[in-house]
């Protein structure tokens, strides 16, 4: 108890303190951080650098472009190296560090003998605790007596994301295609939490009958029905949820159509198990991907992430992308929605490796690996 108040105690300043250095730029690169430093980047606390920014971009304020993007960089950086990387960290400590698995995405993980229930939003507590609670016997007995086969629980956007990699959790789809999966008829209820929630899925759940639940008191929306989360108390929210979607199944309106398509590829790849794969239990090390770079074979790793969007064709640009890296033998990572894309494109699977350039292809064969990395 004492090391969990004095962990909690240290990442807390990443967003309390006003003065000197974040704790997590102790992992910047050395050259990195003298860079950061030399141009006043390096972020103080996040709460500082976003109350600054947002009075910075005030009316009548900072009007030196060069100095709003300074004060951008400190912000943007206070997130990645503050808010993300701490989040990462305490989920992994939570929840257990990723590693491969073989996972499935895409709406044919629907079943439609089975009450089916979709978590979406950003939040790993209320998609942790659902799976705790569709595993619960007497609420699997509840189903059954309803007429169901089972429970079956599935992921949407990046929450949905995080339980495929840790647990295997099928992937129904990411963000645009959460309307889409409303009007298969199969979801019996949809729970959110924050982000990337669109507003219109409580009309499109009336219109084919799904149960939709908002959970975050951050975020209510407008003819949905609120069920709280609370951490202290997380079954209470899920269970809920739960027998409410059991309840649906029973009155189940009007036909159901569940697409055929299912996509199955190798995530869960956590940057401790990138260390392990490349060296070993007892050599683990990131030399092998070093000089695989120096010698050429790889021509650099490149972060894909990001959400879709409904102004080009959907996963369009996330997959043709990665296509030209992989062929030009750059290994890509990638997480959230832009993950889901690939997947469904078939990019994580280790015989993707045929579509790299001929120094990453020998890489990925050595070591066993696709040529594209999901994180979570």
């Amino acid at each position: 108890m004492e090391i969990a108040k004095d962990l909690y105690e240290e990442l807390e300043r990443t967003y309390t303190q006003v003065e000197g250095e974040i704790p997590f730029v102790s992992r910047v690169p050395e050259k990195t951080l003298e860079t950061w430093r030399k141009y006043g980047v390096v972020p103080r606390g996040a709460m500082r650098e976003i109350m600054e920014i947002m009075h910075r971009t005030h009316m009548g304020v900072d009007q030196d472009y060069e100095n709003l993007v300074r004060q951008c960089s400190r912000t943007a950086l206070a997130d990645g190296w503050g808010g993300s990387m701490v989040a990462t960290e305490i989920s992994d400590i939570l929840f257990g560090t990723p590693k491969p698995l073989v996972a499935g995405v895409n709406m044919g993980f629907l079943k439609e003998d089975h009450v089916n229930i979709i978590v979406h939003g950003h939040e790993p507590n209320l998609f942790e605790s659902m799976i705790d609670s569709v595993n619960d016997p007497d609420l699997v007995a509840k189903a059954k007596e309803a007429g169901a086969q089972g429970i079956n629980l599935l992921g949407m956007c990046c929450s949905g994301a995080e339980v495929l990699s840790r647990h295997g959790v099928p992937h129904a789809g990411n963000f645009m295609s959460t309307e889409a999966v409303i009007a298969t008829g199969a979801v019996d209820a949809m729970a959110v939490d924050v982000q990337c929630i669109k507003q219109a899925l409580v009309q499109m759940s009336e219109c084919y009958g799904t149960k939709f639940f908002t959970t975050n008191p951050r975020a209510k929306i407008e003819g949905a029905q609120h069920i709280e989360f609370h951490e202290h108390h997380p079954r209470e929210c899920t269970d809920k949820v739960v027998e409410l979607a059991i309840e649906r199944f029973k009155n189940r309106p009007g036909r159901v159509v569940i697409p055929q398509r299912r996509d199955l590829g190798v995530h869960g790849f956590s940057h401790e198990y990138i260390n392990y794969m490349l060296g070993g239990t007892f050599r683990g090390s990131y030399t092998p991907l070093n000089e695989n770079i120096i010698n050429g074979r790889i021509r650099g790793v490149a972060g894909v992430v990001g959400c879709t969007n409904p102004r080009v064709k959907q996963d369009w640009v996330h997959v043709e992308l990665v296509k030209e890296l992989i062929k030009n033998n750059v290994l890509v990572v990638q997480t959230g929605c832009s993950q889901i894309a690939l997947a469904k494109a078939g990019l994580m699977k280790p015989d993707a490796a045929v579509l790299a350039g001929d120094g990453l292809a020998e890489v990925c064969e050595t070591v066993g690996m696709p040529p594209v990395l999901g994180c979570g």
